[in-house]
């Protein structure tokens, strides 16, 4: 009896030991598939994420044209684009800052060349959303190479401009505007990319406050002064 029990005892002690290792397998196979499981979740998440992202900012909507740079005029210009992203320009560039009213488009296309991005706005943009756009302006990492300004006729609410390139948008919490100047702001088609947006050579009056600047070479004929003939004596 003694051995019988003996051997009772091993094999209870056994099918114990069994029993827990089958727990302990389960436990193991649920905890990997709750950890996979998670990880699965964790990257579907991120992909989703960067999809989104991906979508919501794709530039695919931008227009681009061709034009090359230097090509300077002391006349006003007729643009083919509402606003102008390149062409013609006067020789004097403008002041890269806010400005609340209408600024000359060919000063403002001479920024362009130098890498400027420019932000144009209906003048009868909210004035939320024109709070919106300036604080865009002023939060961008090359804050002297932006321009904002209304502009009258625009084809949308909002258009945003780089030299040769131009993107419409409705509402300046679109996080296409924020990616359209991380890639155009002094890109690839600067004609200067790096020349100055500002100096004493900048113009810093609105279309209003001043004319675009007359050409230094033209000069006002005055006739000369003849002597009244004098009767003779």
């Amino acid at each position: 009896m003694t051995k019988e029990k003996a051997q009772a005892r091993r094999e209870h002690l056994q099918r114990m030991r069994a029993e827990q290792k089958r727990k302990e397998r389960r436990t193991a196979l649920l905890m990997w598939g709750t950890g996979g499981l998670v990880i699965v979740l964790l990257v579907g998440l991120v992909g989703f994420y960067l999809v989104r992202q991906a979508r919501e900012t794709s530039l695919d909507a931008v227009v681009s044209v061709k034009y090359d740079g230097g090509e300077h005029v002391w006349s006003k210009v007729a643009y083919k684009e509402t606003p102008p992203v390149g062409g013609q320009h006067s020789n004097y560039w403008q002041q890269c800052d806010i400005y609340d009213k209408p600024i000359h488009s060919e000063h403002a296309v001479h920024s362009l060349e130098h890498g400027a991005v420019w932000i144009t706005y209906r003048p009868d943009l909210p004035a939320d959303q024109i709070s919106k756009l300036k604080d865009v302006a002023s939060s961008t990492g090359q804050q002297e190479y932006m321009l904002v300004s209304p502009f009258e006729g625009l084809p949308a609410p909002i258009v945003v401009s780089s030299w040769n390139h131009q993107l419409k948008l409705d509402n300046p919490a679109d996080p296409r505007l924020g990616a359209f100047i991380k890639r155009y702001q002094n890109g690839a088609d600067t004609p200067e990319p790096g020349a100055t947006c500002g100096g004493p050579d900048a113009i810093t009056t609105t279309a209003d406050q001043a004319p675009l600047p007359p050409d230094p070479s033209a000069q006002t004929q005055t006739p000369m002064d003849t002597a009244t003939p004098q009767p003779s004596q």
